[in-house]
């Protein structure tokens, strides 16, 4: 078995691809995230990860040399520059941080890339962009494939579509090839949530499962400058409802034993349809906790394609080692 492979993670959040990539063996040098409550999540969990502060802390002004030769750069970049739910600025958004990604690849030279972002990046509109992205990664020695997941087909309760962009070293690429769905069906949200729907004792928690027979919708965590702790817009809100879930709003406890109605989900419950285990816990009170989570990366996700980079560049140390 190879030693841990190590990693630098931007734009952090509350952890999801940063335990993920944990869970497929990587140890972090360094871990960036500008939002106090993200970075209070994470050393909550984590203590002992090196979680940079102040300046460091911003991807804009964060200096990656130290960190030069590290194996995967990891990172979940902002998405409202590509989110359909936006004006889809692309490279002309003050939210853009490909750029800023872009110059910390270069300074640190990893042996991969993995960035994260919505479903609108593979719209027609930017096309030109990923091109150029392609191309400005290929001069600094890189091959680059994305390629669109559905975390359900990683057994997550929730469909949640999002493209993972690869980059490897040129020596390196001809090992890479991306995850395939497990085969197995994921939980629905009933089989998922049951037992935390019932632990107050909720007499309807068995007709609720029964009803609650399907995948979740993908979950929208909002911005700090739009909505607050809901389930989305009006039509997630109707498929939520099909559930026997109220999207209006988020709880803080479970159905107690007479509840009447349909019930709302905990900060808990979200993130267990998002992929977190129940011992990852959140900061914060009941809105930024939320939003932590539904913007998450699941790491079940993360992890099955951080196998695959662990492999491509297991491949070459082997060969390295024969040698």
């Amino acid at each position: 078995m190879l030693e841990n492979l190590t990693s630098v993670e931007l734009c952090a959040g509350a952890g999801g691809q940063a335990l993920g990539l944990e869970q497929a063996g990587y140890s972090h040098q360094a871990i960036i995230e500008i939002d106090n409550h993200c970075r209070n999540t994470l050393a909550l969990n984590r203590p002992q990860w090196n979680i940079l502060q102040g300046d460091q802390a911003d991807l804009m002004k964060f200096d990656g040399r130290p960190y030069e030769g590290v194996d995967l750069l990891a990172g979940g970049l902002p998405c409202p520059p590509f989110s359909v739910a936006g004006k889809q600025l692309g490279h002309a958004d003050e939210r853009n941080l490909f750029p800023a990604a872009l110059r910390v690849v270069d300074e640190i030279r990893p042996q991969a890339v993995m960035i994260e972002n919505v479903r609108g990046f593979l719209d027609a509109v930017f096309a030109d962009y990923r091109q150029s992205l392609k191309r400005q990664l290929q001069k600094l020695g890189y091959q680059t494939e994305w390629h669109l997941f559905n975390a359900s087909d990683f057994g997550v309760p929730q469909l949640r579509p999002r493209v993972v962009i690869v980059a490897i070293r040129n020596d390196r690429a001809e090992h890479f090839s991306w995850p395939v769905p497990s085969g197995v069906n994921a939980p629905t949200v009933g089989e998922a949530l049951y037992d935390l729907m019932s632990e107050n004792g909720w007499k309807g928690a068995e007709r609720w499962k029964k009803q609650a027979d399907d995948i979740a919708p993908t979950i929208v965590g909002g911005s700090k400058k739009h909505g607050g702790p809901d389930l989305g817009p009006t039509r997630a809100k109707r498929a939520w409802a099909t559930l026997g879930v109220d999207g209006m709003g988020i709880t803080t406890e479970s159905p107690d034993e007479d509840f009447v109605g349909m019930p709302r989900l905990t900060v808990r419950m979200v993130a267990r349809l998002q992929g977190f285990p129940d011992h990852w816990q959140f900061s914060g009170k009941k809105t930024p906790a939320y939003r932590q989570v539904g913007n998450a990366f699941p790491p079940p996700v993360a992890e099955a394609v951080a196998l695959k980079i662990r492999a491509a560049l297991s491949v070459r140390r082997s060969f390295q080692v024969v040698a």
